[in-house]
């Protein structure tokens, strides 16, 4: 939207320094006898066309200055801009250097407790569970605390065993079986504290603890009072929530520029303004196939209780947070971001080489910092390239380069009659001429991007049932529109239905006419299958989403972006 705005900008402000309206077409010296030290003249707008004597331009009327050298055609790929012309786009550049590139990286990820210190507490023999000490997740529990008792046969069996090794003695029973024996309870959850009670009271019992094996909080509780389990069934999760991960992910394109060590800026909206310094631990080098992305993790010290008291932790457990990370590359050659081009064609930027040239370069990059781009191929250091403008200059080497088959023809368009005679004067193309017959007044935008401008304004009144802005703007949408005299007639009408009976078939004529040109000039063309007068009518807009200027507010988004 800037672009345009300034591309208009910059020809209004042209066309004010023509002093006098357009008396006769001037056609540009093509004589073969022109000596080629030759005072040469040319349009400021419309560079190709040139004469050997003063005059006007043939397409905008202004007069034609003195150019800065004899009328040789410039290098393929060269733009050449009048002083005046660079002064009033704001024409900056900058030099190709060596220096490091620097980017700031935000990535998305969440809190979660370390994996390492992750606990699942199985059911070791089926039974009942009896009584269950933990309550409900998140509550904290010390390591070999008792989390629940389960009344088992099995161990029952196993435990009257043991003690029937007990009781006979050094040589009933083979040391062997005493041990084996032994190990079995440990199998089946009894820890040493256990075994030394059985040993000394030789009572063997049904019912067994289940203890937590570590110092943390509970994750998740699958069991209830009573319930009947079996061998390998989850009881319980226990988290160490001491030491926490921040888990994130990294993008293909971003993994060259990711390092262990690096330290991460962590922000979450659960512990709010405090900023969370951690260095990036471990980049997993698997790649998700439908992501296109991999995990890293930093880790996180997280105070607050080892106690048993109950006080929450710093940081919640699977909590959202964000991520920055400051990453540099070392020296590479470098170009500020803002000089390269690229719409689909491949990147491009411009480099100054004095006295008004511009040379289109085609460039091979690398990595995109914040501010820099590396510089693979295409540009040397040193070389100045331009940061500000350049669309413009893009622009104007668009038009040069499509009307350089006129450079050695006559410029004045062949049609006739009262057609022909506007659209000299206007640089208007009729809505009855097809792309591929249009000569180099079809590639002047200005006119198109002045209708294009009040067209939307007046689209957008309608649209948001603002009659009374469209009145102000109707004055001005009728003079543009009559420099089209294929469009229909247009009236303000007496209020908004009026106003939009006859909106809708000259809307729909303008976007006919402006798309073959909706991509130079950024635009999109909708159009709505119920219009009340054609039926299928259409519009332009700049961007999503659609608003339909002839229904407003009851339908505003009946439509379809055409392709």
């Amino acid at each position: 939207m800037k672009f345009f705005a300034l591309l208009l900008t910059l020809s209004l402000t042209l066309a004010a320094a023509a002093a006098e309206k357009s008396s006769a077409p001037t056609a540009p010296a093509t004589s073969g006898t022109a000596k080629a030290d030759a005072v040469v003249y040319q349009c400021p707008m419309h560079p190709w066309i040139r004469s050997d004597h003063p005059g006007k331009c043939t397409i905008c009327g202004m007069n034609l200055v003195v150019a800065s050298g004899p009328a040789t055609a410039a290098p393929e790929g060269v733009v050449t801009l009048m002083p005046s012309v660079i002064t009033t786009i704001g024409v900056e550049t900058s030099s190709v250097v060596r220096q490091p590139l620097t980017r700031t990286m935000r990535v998305n990820g969440r809190i979660d407790d370390d994996d390492t210190r992750h606990r699942v507490l199985s059911a070791r023999v089926p039974g009942r569970i009896e009584r269950l000490d933990l309550l409900y997740p998140g509550q904290q529990v010390a390591a070999g605390a008792p989390l629940a008792t389960i009344y088992s046969p099995e161990i029952y069996s196993a435990e009257r065993v043991y003690v029937e090794r007990i009781k006979a003695g050094e040589g009933a029973f083979p040391a062997a079986e005493k041990s084996a024996a032994r190990e079995r309870l440990l199998e089946l959850g009894l820890n040493e504290t256990d075994l030394a009670t059985l040993e000394k009271s030789l009572q063997p019992s049904a019912i067994v603890a289940v203890r937590a094996p570590v110092t943390g909080t509970v994750v998740s509780k699958f069991v209830y009072e009573g319930q009947y389990v079996q061998t390998s069934d989850r009881l319980f999760e226990i988290g160490d929530f001491s030491s926490m991960w921040f888990v994130f992910d990294i993008y293909e394109q971003d993994f060259s520029w990711v390092k262990v060590g690096q330290t991460v800026e962590i922000t979450t909206r659960s512990v709010p303004g405090d900023v969370l310094l951690a260095p990036i631990a471990f980049i997993d080098p698997n790649f998700n196939e439908q992501t296109r992305t991999t995990k890293a993790r930093a880790i996180l010290s997280n105070p607050h209780p080892s106690s048993m008291s109950g006080a929450p932790h710093q940081l919640p457990h699977r909590v959202l947070a964000e991520g920055r990370v400051l990453v540099e590359s070392p020296i590479v050659l470098a170009a500020p971001r803002s000089a390269i081009l690229d719409a689909g064609g491949g990147p491009v930027a411009y480099v100054d080489l004095g006295n008004g040239d511009f040379e289109q370069r085609r460039l091979g990059i690398g990595r995109r910092g914040d501010a820099l781009v590396e510089i693979l191929a295409g540009l040397s250091e040193g070389e100045k390239v331009v940061t500000t403008g350049a669309l413009l200059i893009d622009a104007q080497a668009q038009l040069t380069r499509e009307a350089s088959g006129h450079r050695q023809s006559s410029v004045a368009p062949k049609s006739s009659g009262a057609v022909a005679q506007r659209r000299s004067e206007t640089g208007a193309t009729p809505l009855n001429a097809q792309p591929s017959t249009l000569n180099s007044t079809a590639t002047d935008l200005t006119p198109y991007i002045a209708l294009a401008s009040i067209v939307i304004d007046a689209t957008a009144a309608l649209a948001a049932d603002d009659y009374a802005k469209y009145q102000q703007i109707f004055p001005s949408l009728k003079t543009t529109g009559t420099a089209y005299p294929r469009l229909p007639s247009l009236q303000l009408g007496t209020d908004l239905k009026s106003a939009r009976q006859s909106f809708e078939p000259w809307s729909t004529a303008v976007a006919d006419l402006l798309k073959p040109y909706r991509t130079q000039l950024g635009l999109k063309i909708f159009q709505c299958p119920m219009t009340p007068i054609l039926g299928k009518g259409r519009w332009i807009q700049r961007s999503q989403p659609l608003k339909n200027p002839f229904f407003g507010s009851t339908m505003a988004d009946c439509g379809e972006e055409l392709p």
